[in-house]
């Protein structure tokens, strides 16, 4: 008889065997999925298990159809003998207890939890590995595959879905910079730093970086040439705006290079400034910082004088501006940086109230809102409603802000104070 003691050995062997090749094919399926599709892209270049594995991702429904094809059918054939085993030991009627009991434990520890688990950690050691045997195996099984296939598209269209439809893996700007942050200490920080700043440009516009119109500085043709000439002898900048009374009549841009050619002669008169002028160059406020860095390129400018929709001027903005959103500050100006941000504690500043929401964000790592008015000065005036008539404190969120310094048209100076949660839920001083 076939069920007797002498088989055992035989049925054990097989049973092994079985469970070997249903982890092999658990294994498999984790690791092929787990696959980071762009490293994958690059790895194919100088890896033969690389360019296996993506031949067998690039048709994903036959690969997934040939898997679950093994793993069902060793599944099967290890319940079939673990039955016979059973009878073997315990008899028919308590076989079939038995086996299900064993066999569930055994698949679940030997041919599912413990091969997923390693292909989970370690999906190219796995799924490199494994494409040596997928391959072939899915061109002997072919036939079986693709009548498998077919029988599951058809089911999946009834469904209501498309089952040719293309796995998207594409990625928006939000996501490439969660993939930046998630490369750990494979990036440097500065080349993070560097890579976000570059995927920020399409949602920060000039606005949100401009010189504002109050800290323009310029030469104004109905000032007397003696008060001209030493502003342009010691000019900071490279370049100045050229206007007649009011910043908004900017007849151009004076470039500092040119200043000794201007001052050779001792006869400097308001029509020489304008002479060695270059044209103005305007650009709306709305603009984003991508768009702005290809329109320098274009023009082949460096300068130029922002406007709003009404055409008033409302502050200027060069290629150096956009040029530190990415890489930093050039020439930080340590001395003015701090009087602006001036740390109090580690959860106090104080800081002047023109500087922009984006700057303080960027020193202090807070996460103060930017799509509403761009200053602090802005920020707090929204918040009161009002200028007020002495120094005031409100709450906004987990920052606490304090008037210090103020006038009749702005708040100058403000102290702010991170908040942490109490036990109740509410904001308290730490």
């Amino acid at each position: 008889m076939f069920l007797d003691g002498s088989n055992s050995l035989v049925l054990w062997t097989a049973f092994l065997i079985l469970l070997i090749v249903s982890g092999f094919f658990s294994g498999s399926e984790t690791g092929m999925m787990a696959l980071n599709r762009y490293r994958l892209r690059h790895q194919r270049k100088k890896s033969a298990g690389a360019r296996r594995a993506a031949k067998l991702l690039a048709t994903p429904d036959k690969l997934i159809g040939l898997i679950l094809i093994g793993n069902n059918a060793v599944n099967i054939l290890a319940a079939i003998i673990a039955n016979m085993l059973a009878i073997i030991y315990v008899g028919p009627a308590a076989a079939p207890w038995v086996a299900t009991a064993t066999l569930t434990i055994l698949v679940l520890v030997f041919s599912e939890i413990t091969p997923k688990s390693i292909a989970a950690q370690n999906p190219e050691w796995f799924a490199f590995k494994a494409s040596h045997i997928l391959r072939p195996l899915l061109y002997f099984l072919a036939p079986l595959v693709w009548i498998i296939n077919k029988l599951t598209n058809g089911l999946i269209s009834l469904l209501g879905f498309d089952p040719n439809k293309n796995r998207d893996d594409g990625l928006d700007t939000e996501e490439l910079k969660s993939v930046v942050d998630v490369s750990g200490g494979k990036i440097s920080d500065n080349h993070q730093r560097m890579l976000k700043g570059m995927l920020d440009l399409e949602n920060v516009t000039i606005e949100d970086i401009m010189i504002p119109r109050n800290e323009i500085v310029g030469l104004d043709l109905e000032d007397p040439v003696e008060q001209l000439k030493p502003q342009i002898v010691n000019a900071q900048f490279s370049r100045l705006p050229v206007y007649v009374g009011d910043i908004n009549n900017v007849l151009g841009v004076f470039h500092l290079r040119k200043r000794y050619q201007l001052l050779r002669s001792n006869s400097l008169t308001q029509d020489k400034i304008k002479r060695f002028c270059e044209d103005p160059y305007f650009v709306p406020e709305s603009t984003s910082l991508i768009t702005q860095l290809l329109n320098f390129q274009k023009s082949s400018k460096r300068y130029a004088m922002v406007v709003d929709e009404y055409g008033e001027v409302q502050g200027l903005v060069t290629l150096e501006d956009i040029l530190e959103e990415i890489v930093g500050d050039f020439t930080s100006n340590d001395v003015d940086h701090d009087h602006e941000i001036r740390m109090l504690t580690n959860e106090s500043y104080s800081i002047d109230g023109s500087v922009t929401i984006r700057e303080i964000n960027k020193t202090t790592g807070w996460n103060l809102p930017t799509n509403g008015p761009k200053t602090l000065n802005g920020l707090v005036l929204e918040g009161l409603e009002r200028i007020p008539d002495g120094n005031v404190s409100f709450q906004l969120k987990e920052y606490k802000f304090e008037t210090k310094e103020f006038n009749s048209v702005m708040i100058k100076k403000v102290e702010v104070t991170t908040l942490k949660i109490g036990g109740d839920g509410d904001y308290q001083e730490r």
